[in-house]
């Protein structure tokens, strides 16, 4: 099957509250010369202010631009507007979604998991949101959606880092790791990101959910993660090179008054697949609203592989990845990122499927 899943075309779902940055990232990609075909999808065309100069081409809705990229509005429906991208000639290397600034991803995600003639020819790659390193605190505290948007990302990037001292940059970076600790991290002045740190992440692809986020692992309930970093033999400093994820703050601060947060839960003793799988399903069915994001690495009593799995609210999917290793812990690891999640329920069920 992998030679279907790599000829569909991947899709970026970008998202960031108002001013964060979106608009400066969506100009570089569709004036940039990076050699690719971008196709992006805007809620509203003015918004991006896009340079008359660069635009070779349009008709109704789709915006052709000089560097083989194209931008369309999505006043209409998500899914015409891919089946019309999937029916133009030369096709596109990626697709890239801006949400509006107030926007919750989810619903734009969910697309990908439950539109057959979307899913046959495109695959959800990765949730980017855009964060201003200014005044995301504040945004923490007054707008539900920019919660939702650092809970659901995949690849988060603080934009603006230069308005803001070392002091709070740590803090920012603190709360952000409260709501969201596996989320790759990458501060920037005025979006300047690889866009390989961006695009084709592959965060849905359940083949990658560790070799993308190394730190997915490290993600341990307040506790110093400097015990954890030799434990799993990554590349640590291969981050540090790039500005992310270096957790000097020596474990994440929690801050009691969010009504979003993440709960990890790790055993080292191998869980009793058919008591986890059930418990598992029933938890998503029961609380699926709160649960923005799951995803989890499993060791199952008498099975040889590794099983994955990552949810977007009730929807699951998950696999058999490949054998543990020689010597390799047999740990299972779990994350829930959600809203007032019901942490002793989930604490005690999970306990209730390791083998005894």
């Amino acid at each position: 099957m992998p030679e279907l899943t790599s000829q569909k075309i991947p899709v970026t779902v970008l998202t960031g509250y108002l001013g964060a940055g979106k608009t400066t990232l969506l100009n570089r990609i569709l004036s940039e010369n990076h050699g690719k075909k971008y196709a992006v999808i805007v809620n509203e065309f003015g918004e991006i202010g896009i340079d008359n100069d660069l635009i070779i081409g349009a008709d109704e809705e789709v915006f052709e631009m000089n560097n083989g990229c194209v931008c369309c509005t999505v006043r209409g429906d998500l899914v015409r507007i891919l089946d019309g991208l999937m029916k133009r000639k030369g096709k596109f290397d990626a697709i890239i979604v801006e949400t509006t600034g107030l926007a919750d991803p989810a619903p734009v995600a969910q697309t990908f998991f439950v539109d057959e003639d979307v899913q046959k020819n495109a695959r959800l790659d990765a949730v980017v949101t855009v964060a201003d390193a200014k005044w995301l605190s504040d945004r923490l505290k007054d707008a539900p959606e920019a919660k939702n948007q650092i809970a659901f990302a995949d690849v988060i990037v603080l934009n603006k880092t230069d308005l803001v001292s070392r002091p709070e940059l740590a803090e920012v970076e603190a709360r952000i790791r409260a709501i969201n600790p596996y989320a790759k991290l990458h501060r920037t002045e005025r979006c300047q990101v690889a866009l390989s740190d961006v695009l084709e992440r592959g965060a849905f692809d359940l083949d990658r959910i560790l070799e993308i986020e190394p730190q997915f692992l490290d993600a341990d309930d307040g506790h110093d993660h400097h015990d954890h970093d030799h434990h799993h033999g990554h590349d640590h400093d291969h981050d540090h090179d790039h500005g992310h994820d270096n957790h000097s703050t020596g474990g994440l601060k929690h801050y009691h008054d969010e009504d979003m947060q993440s709960l990890s839960l790790r055993s080292d003793k191998p869980l009793d697949a058919t008591k986890f799988m059930p418990w598992l399903q029933n938890l998503v069915a029961s609380e699926g609203q709160k649960i923005l994001r799951s995803k989890g690495i499993l060791a199952f009593s008498d099975d040889d592989d590794r099983y994955v799995f990552q949810g977007v609210h009730m929807m699951l999917e998950g696999d058999h990845q490949r054998a543990w290793k020689d010597g390799e812990p047999r740990q299972s690891r779990l994350v829930f990122i959600g809203r007032e999640l019901p942490e002793q329920t989930i604490r005690e069920g999970f306990e209730s499927c390791i083998t005894t």
